[in-house]
């Protein structure tokens, strides 16, 4: 009977904890319907966003408003397949606005979202978004949340002036941040200070409605001298941390002083609460580890290596987790940010080289629930941390410089990981590998004992079925399982969805190539950031349907452009944003190297419907 007794205990408890699990529903953002119109020459086309918690059979009515007249339906029967339309009839001499609204039964409603042409509106291919300048700055990487809760993103912009990387000596310019709205209004202006240095390694700033009030915070890592918005100083603006002996081998450097890490409302650019940031520096001499480049030294270039990202590490609210350091030794700190307080959550610490997990960080990370139990857990290059902050396992290959997680072979179960590998001063290893990201299972190496500095993984042929596999170096393109199938793409650098199928083009710099159709698009008079890695500012799914929209800056640094494709798509598909993966992905693409976001499920071509999200919109 004993025994009986615990068995039915053990049950009830599995089920209890899988019940938990199947119903705990992440915080997600509660966005409007996105609707953008771009004028082409005879008519107009619209699109608008599906949301994650709609029904598969919500329908909806585009109306268009010209002028004083009244407004007139658009379509002739409720839309109930993919969420675009030509408008042809529209009189482009005319101010012009689109609204949706949604139809169940035969009965309409209401629903936020709708855009306006004005009759006088130069004929652009994009938004523009004019900048306040800034005397020596350009705009560099962009996150976007909704700031003011109307459901609809606003554009925080990371201005730059002189920067270095680590390994580099010299003073650099303050980080800046800038917030716009998508109607190009100038919300606020947020100075990191001269004790805080700017470089693609140093500042990451995560942007993320953190606490569940439908406000997007803005955080990142702060100094003595940190101004907000309404002149707001963090610690003592009065001090100079940085080493400004220029016979130093750490001149321009900043290895003393207080660091913090604090969290600004989005709203106002307003400092909310400030911390000690963790992970401190302690002595820089002792962040060396394992594999090439792990070796310690001290002039700061390895212990001011950072990384960040924002993770559900309880499947329902989203942390903010610091990272530090990936040649050596490696930090990971999660915060919760709850009644306007940030806490500590937890600490992964590799402390030496002898660690198995030191030396196995990236120039970026992901963020992925890789063991399928509702938590997340952070992809970190060659190793992965479990939601509880303890480590789940590390494949030994070390750091590398380019990372992509998804469903990248639907006929395994789970997500793979794919990413190159620095192989240097040595070491031995494969320069590109695919693994699970469940159990790190090695699937498919090449590049045996070779520095690879770039690859991408990705359904870019339109005619297979999975992901393909490319990287600098490569010979060709390769399926998922490792075979050869064709020639590379000219570039391995970023990716976008912008024609009418579920495969992935690729993008490079200020265009957009269709792999076997050649170029699709041109952003005349655009340019890209972050040198040859020619990277956009972001690319994400931010208005219309599915498909992702490019922001780049204008080659003049005047302005932000927002381009949105023009090309008609059968397909229906929830907007990307509502996938916690992917919605993940645009908070940390601005981290280190840039990479593209990804989401949770297998897109591409022969994909299935993609999974219902489990999420509760907030407010």
């Amino acid at each position: 009977m004993k025994t009986l007794w615990n068995k039915n205990l053990i049950l009830l408890f599995i089920f209890q904890l899988s019940s938990a699990l199947l119903f705990s529903q992440r915080q997600m953002e509660s966005l409007d319907r996105g609707l953008i119109a771009v004028k082409e020459k005879n008519h107009f086309y619209i699109g608008w966003r599906v949301l994650g918690t709609d029904a598969d059979d919500l329908a909806f009515n585009l109306y268009r408003k010209s002028g004083t007249k009244p407004a007139v339906l658009v379509n002739e029967k409720p839309i109930t397949g993919a969420t675009n339309v030509f408008d042809e009839k529209a009189n482009p001499k005319e101010d012009n606005t689109w609204f949706v609204k949604t139809v169940v039964n035969g009965v309409e409603k209401e629903t936020k979202g709708s855009f306006t042409i004005t009759a006088n509106s130069d004929d652009k291919n994009y938004l523009s978004i004019p900048l306040k300048k800034v005397t020596g700055y350009t705009p560099n990487d962009i996150s976007v949340g909704d700031l003011d809760g109307d459901g609809r993103y606003e554009l925080i912009v990371h201005m730059t002036g002189r920067g270095a990387d680590n390994s580099f000596k010299g003073l650099t310019d303050p980080p800046i941040f800038q917030a716009y709205t998508l109607d190009g209004k100038f919300l606020w202006e947020i100075n990191l200070g001269k004790n805080i240095r700017e470089g693609a390694h140093y500042t990451q700033f995560m942007v993320y409605d953190l606490d569940g009030d439908g406000i997007a915070e803005l955080v990142c890592k702060t100094a003595d001298g940190t101004t907000d918005s309404q002149n707001n100083v963090v610690g003592d603006a009065t001090k100079d941390w940085r080493d400004t002996d220029q016979k130093s081998a750490t001149f321009g450097k900043i290895l003393q002083g207080p660091e913090y890490l604090t969290v600004f409302d989005g709203k106002t650019g307003k400092l909310v609460n400030t911390v000690p940031y963790i992970p401190e520096r302690g002595d820089i001499g002792k962040w060396g580890g394992r594999g090439g480049n792990g070796k310690n030294d001290n002039t700061g270039n390895r212990v001011d290596r950072f990384t960040a990202c924002v993770a559900y590490l309880d499947g329902i609210h989203p942390s903010v987790v610091m990272c530090r350091g990936y040649y050596g030794r490696i930090v990971i700190a999660a915060f919760d940010f709850k009644d306007k307080k940030l806490s500590s959550r937890w600490v992964f610490d590799t402390k030496d080289g002898k660690n198995p997990f030191s030396g196995m960080g990236n120039h970026g990370l992901s963020v992925a629930d890789v063991d399928n139990d509702g938590k997340d857990e952070i992809i970190f290059g060659s190793m992965v941390v479990d939601d509880d902050g303890k480590g789940l396992y590390t494949t030994g290959f070390r750091h590398g410089d380019a990372l992509h997680v998804s469903d990248l072979d639907p006929e395994l179960p789970g997500q793979e990981v794919f990413g190159v590998h620095e192989i240097e001063e040595g070491t031995k290893g494969p320069g590109v590998a695919l693994f699970s990201a469940a159990n790190g299972k090695v699937l498919f190496t090449a590049m045996d004992d070779e520095d690879v500095g770039r690859g991408v993984a990705d359904n870019v042929d339109s005619t297979r079925i999975g992901a393909q596999m490319w990287w600098s170096g490569s010979n060709g393109l390769y399926d998922i399982k490792g075979n050869k199938i064709g020639e590379a793409p000219k570039s391995t650098n970023f990716l976008i969805y912008w024609d009418g199928d579920t495969s992935r083009e690729i993008l490079n710099s200020n265009y957009i190539d269709k792999y076997g159709k050649g170029r699709i698009f041109t952003a005349e008079g655009a340019s890209s950031n972050n040198g040859t890695k020619s990277t956009p500012a972001l690319s994400a799914d931010i208005l219309g349907d599915w498909r992702e929209e490019l922001i780049l800056r204008s080659a003049d640094n005047s302005e932000l452009r927002i381009y949105s494709t023009k090309i008609p798509t059968t397909i229906r598909q929830y907007t990307l944003m509502h996938d916690s993966q992917y919605r993940l992905a645009i908070a940390w693409q601005n981290v280190g190297y840039n990479q593209p976001p990804h989401t949770s499920f297998y897109m591409g071509t022969g994909m299935k419907p993609a999974p219902k999200p489990n999420i509760k919109l907030v407010p």
